[in-house]
């Protein structure tokens, strides 16, 4: 087993699984919905970490998240991702802070008990549907892609319904506590002024 390849499973296996994801259902897309979200998936934007709006809100933002991570460097690089891939996706990063919290509690090696994976808890069928096999779910920048992406299709099948949208992220469909959980922490813990 190559080297990079077996520290990441000691990284998996060392990482507690207490993640919250619930198992997001895998679901037959429509054609043109699936070249759309894989479309999305595979594109190689670049982000502008010197964009003044975006210096300013991680100025702010990186406090709040700064001992989740190992380092200020890394913050501020999950910070500057999160809220690219969340605007991209027409998304409030606040909301997808609050759903990565919710999640994974910030653990980039979270798995769940459902095999969901990563930040934002994605489910490894994703990768067969709209990614390409080479994907991993471990690294931040593919994981906040396909998470933003999967809401926002979510949210797109709900006609706007956020508590909706999250319980389809989460599998949860019909129950609220999660979308509360989830929109709980949004308002009181990752929105501005707060």
């Amino acid at each position: 087993m190559p080297r990079r390849a077996a520290l990441l499973l000691a990284l998996v296996l060392a990482a507690p699984a207490t993640a919250l994801a619930g198992a997001q259902d895998y679901e037959k897309l429509s054609a043109s919905v699936r070249a759309s979200m894989s479309r999305t998936i595979n594109e190689r934007p670049t982000i502008d970490p010197n964009d003044l709006e975006t210096r300013a809100w991680v100025r702010v933002m990186v406090k709040r998240v700064r001992s989740k991570f190992e380092d200020e460097e890394s913050a501020r690089d999950f910070l500057i991702t999160l809220r690219y891939e969340s605007r991209r996706a027409g998304l409030d990063p606040h909301l997808m802070l609050a759903l990565v919290d919710v999640e994974s509690k910030f653990r980039r090696y979270a798995v769940s008990g459902a095999g969901a994976l990563g930040y934002m808890q994605v489910m490894p069928f994703w990768v067969n549907l709209i990614g390409e096999p080479a994907h991993n779910l471990f690294q931040m920048k593919l994981n906040l892609r396909y998470g933003c992406t999967i809401f926002r299709h979510y949210l797109d099948r709900e006609n706007g319904n956020i508590a909706r949208a999250l319980a389809r992220y989460n599998g949860s469909l019909g129950k609220p506590d999660y979308p509360d959980l989830v929109q709980k922490a949004w308002k009181e813990k990752w929105a501005i002024g707060v």
